[in-house]
């Protein structure tokens, strides 16, 4: 499966991803799949860094090409209330995003 179609099915099922991005191991709850500069871009809550959980919750971007070893978790994620799909750098860009409840 591409990674394309990976990040899809996670973000629709609301399923974390795994990855190694810069070296280090990371879990994520990915909320929305967008373009920039003819790029793709996640932006998703970190859940653990190197088996570790972040010191705070934030949403952070990460270059679809950065992700390594790409997979989905078996460990469902609730879409953060600091995600604002709303927000301008989505707009006219957004690929697909997680649908809050």
């Amino acid at each position: 499966m591409s990674q394309n179609a990976l990040v899809l099915q996670a973000i629709a099922l609301k399923q974390c991803v795994e990855a190694t991005y810069n070296r280090t191991k990371v879990r994520l709850a990915p909320h929305i799949l967008y373009t920039r500069h003819d790029e793709l871009y996640l932006d998703a809550v970190t859940v653990e860094r190197d088996g570790q959980p972040p010191r705070e919750v934030k949403l952070g971007t990460f270059k679809l090409t950065g992700l390594q070893e790409l997979a989905v978790a078996d460990r469902p994620f609730e879409p953060d209330s600091i995600f604002d799909p709303r927000n301008e750098k989505y707009q006219g860009v957004t690929l697909f995003a997680v649908e809050l409840n």
